[in-house]
């Protein structure tokens, strides 16, 4: 998410601090349900949840912010038509005041974000879009790739986009002041955005924290980086049409530093007794000197050379491992979550026609393996006990079939999925 508000993320998502106020992400993942099926990369709930309720305080809030957008320059005239329809909304404050510090396996993040439908959907808008992404190349000098692969994690390709009211949001968050100074400072560049004339209040909608569009922009982040691709005078990264989102993204992405034709990186296999202390990010060195210890890619080849490098093992020693060059970093400036940058590095490699993961993942702390936890997903909505997904990510509504099954069996209720649950399901 181009560009979400500094905390630690959402449910079931991975958000780290980054003082630029990057990436949304992964998404994203808010709204990460039963069976770690991934909800909007923005509103987690149902938007008509989101209803204003009468706030004293709020109102008043509003009256003395009023004098301190028009002194910032906002016009009496923007201010008035974006405030006739605010109103308090209390269920962004628990999200606010709910966000689970919560960090996923990569192996149960790729299988949210970078899943055979994520890929066949993207690979389709490949083929849609294709002209519009290739003039986008062709400009920003972005891989297309990687540019529809934070589309799709960030909002499936714009099938969720958000619905929640920004002004509204923002101002309900500036409001409550835990965080007041950065929504009120974000507030007050929605209200210059109005004021542009890139979009109406009524269509300037998105997540509960204020990420907007297809590809999730907070207002600063879109002040500073959006772009009129269409050329009818808007940077309308609101409509249908994706075009001026994914130059918008393709734009933030060159401005931090993306090397045209060169890759993220790659999948790649370390040899048996590699040191993994030697692993991490910014632990760069010279693809020469990691070939000398005998890294190769994932097939067994020789590694290309793109300038130093860092070997990730995110999985620990068991799993995949990776080589990442200087666009790796990147993607980190959109959303600094080394899962997310994997992901939307993986899903490009996907997109463009690259196959699965090859390594195993290791087994879960329950010795579980993905596939144990799809066949314990399927096991118990056959028996009656719905987890809403059989994508072998264990989020609330599996951990609430398992505490059902378990409760109906005289069980003591944990939520757990363990390999003696999935025994006895057998």
């Amino acid at each position: 998410m181009a560009h979400k508000p500094p905390h630690s993320g959402p449910t079931g998502m991975i958000h780290t601090r980054r003082a630029a106020l990057l990436g949304m992400s992964a998404a994203i993942l808010a709204g990460c349900s039963g069976g770690g099926r991934l909800g909007p990369a923005a509103p987690d709930v149902s938007a008509s949840s989101y209803q204003p309720v009468a706030n004293a305080g709020f109102d008043t809030w509003v009256a003395g912010f009023r004098g301190r957008a028009l002194g910032a320059g906002i016009s009496a005239g923007t201010f008035d038509a974006a405030f006739r329809n605010v109103g308090y909304l209390p269920d962004v404050i628990e999200r606010d005041r709910n966000q689970t510090e919560f960090k996923r396996p990569l192996q149960d993040y790729l299988a949210l974000t970078a899943d055979e439908e994520r890929v066949s959907t993207g690979r389709a808008m490949l083929r849609r879009y294709g002209d519009t992404l290739a003039a986008i190349e062709g400009r920003y000098g972005v891989d297309r790739h990687v540019v529809a692969a934070v589309w799709g994690i960030e909002s499936r390709y714009g099938a969720r986009r958000g619905t929640v009211p920004v002004i509204s949001a923002m101002s309900t968050l500036a409001y409550d002041g835990r965080r007041g100074s950065f929504f009120e400072q974000q507030l007050i560049a929605a209200l210059r955005i109005l004021q542009a004339g890139d979009t109406t209040p009524a269509r300037m909608t998105g997540s509960w924290a204020g990420a907007m569009g297809h590809t999730q922009f907070i207002p600063t982040s879109y002040i500073a980086y959006a772009v009129d691709f269409t050329g009818d005078g808007r940077r309308d990264i609101w409509a249908d049409d994706p075009s001026d989102a994914l130059a918008s993204t393709a734009n933030y992405l060159a401005k931090a530093g993306w090397r045209a034709g060169q890759p993220w990186g790659l999948e790649a296999r370390v040899p048996s007794g590699f040191n993994a202390g030697q692993a991490g990010r910014g632990r760069n060195r010279a693809v020469s000197q990691w070939s000398a210890q005998g890294v190769t890619t994932a097939g067994g080849g020789a590694l290309p050379d793109y300038g130093s490098a860092a070997i990730l093992l995110p999985s620990g020693s068991g799993g995949p491992a990776f080589l990442v060059f200087h666009n790796f970093g990147v993607i980190g400036r959109y959303n600094n979550a080394e899962n997310y940058m994997i992901a939307v590095g993986h899903l490009s490699d996907r997109l463009k026609g690259g196959g699965p993961i090859r390594s195993s993942f290791p087994p879960d702390a329950q010795g579980l393996t993905l596939e144990d936890r799809k066949e314990l997903q399927r096991r118990l909505t056959a028996a009656g006990f719905d987890t809403d997904g059989t994508d072998g990510v264990v989020g609330p509504d599996t951990e609430a079939a398992i505490e059902a099954y378990e409760r109906s069996r005289g069980l003591p209720v944990t939520g757990v999925a363990t390999a003696a649950l999935l025994q006895s399901l057998r």
